[in-house]
């Protein structure tokens, strides 16, 4: 029985016990009536809980099962070019904390240049079931919560191998003396094949909805490539950025409908 066949019957059910009770209040006393009143109470607060507590736990159902790609991202190239990669391990209660909350699939590496462009860590991660959980979880927050400093953010336009211009936000990163490390961010968002620089492009109620559809066309993908140099993380997105949104639906060069897909610079948060 659908949902709304269910929802259906409970206000069949309903009606029919409101036209019994109204002829009993009616012709009885009040005690009557008094024990009448109760019961339907009781009725309606048996069935608004049936009828919130039925598509609630569909929502949740849906949300804990990923909505997988077609190809996995655990299948993007260890070997890129002049770039070699190794898995970065990730903390058990990390990654079920993602798992649990926006992940359907993500990898994240660190890839070594052969030619001496250094290293870059490349993260991405693709959020389709519950595409809206990965608001909040950007470089400006994640990297302040783990004890660095924020420098500086601005949009830059960056161009790939293949010549596509995509709009990203760079941020610079560093610890307080004694160590005083730096760490430069890269980092830019796909929405439903769309690139956009930061969380303005799906931050509304839309994008926070759950995708009880089940589609894997729509959803939001985050990239952050970082490095201690600039250089490094620049000649990395040049690398991969290609390779990397051929995982991702609907972003080559044309979409389904034919149009050219754009990227979209929006304003840093």
């Amino acid at each position: 029985m659908g949902l709304s066949h269910l929802v259906y019957s409970i206000r069949i059910d309903l009606s029919l016990y409101t036209e019994k009770a109204s002829r009993l209040i009616r012709g009885d006393s009040g005690k009557a009536q008094m024990w009448i009143v109760w019961v339907l109470g009781v009725l309606l607060l048996i069935s608004a809980g049936i009828a919130y507590r039925v598509p609630s736990q569909r929502i949740r159902r849906l949300g804990e099962d990923p909505i997988p790609l077609s190809v996995p991202l655990s299948e993007f190239p260890t070997k890129v070019g002049d770039w070699v990669g190794s898995d970065i391990s990730i903390r058990s209660t990390t990654k079920e904390y993602m798992q649990d909350n926006f992940a359907d699939d993500f990898f994240s590496r660190r890839y070594k240049n052969s030619a001496g462009k250094g290293w870059a860590d490349v993260y991405v991660v693709y959020c389709s079931s519950r595409p809206g959980g990965i608001l909040g979880h950007r470089p400006r927050v994640c990297y302040l919560a783990h004890g660095w400093q924020h420098e500086g953010t601005k949009t830059v336009e960056l161009t790939t191998a293949n010549g596509r211009v995509i709009a990203c936000l760079l941020h610079h990163f560093y610890t307080a003396p004694p160590e005083y490390d730096r760490m430069v961010v890269l980092s830019f968002y796909v929405v439903n094949g769309r690139v956009t620089a930061s969380e303005r492009g799906f931050s509304g109620p839309l994008g926070r909805k759950p995708n009880i559809a089940r589609d894997p066309n729509r959803y939001v993908a985050q990239v952050q490539i970082s490095s201690t140099v600039q250089g490094s993380v620049e000649a990395a997105f040049k690398d991969m950025t290609d390779e990397i949104l051929e995982f991702l639906p609907g972003t080559g060069n044309k979409d389904t409908s034919g149009n050219s897909v754009e990227s979209t610079a929006d304003n840093a948060k």
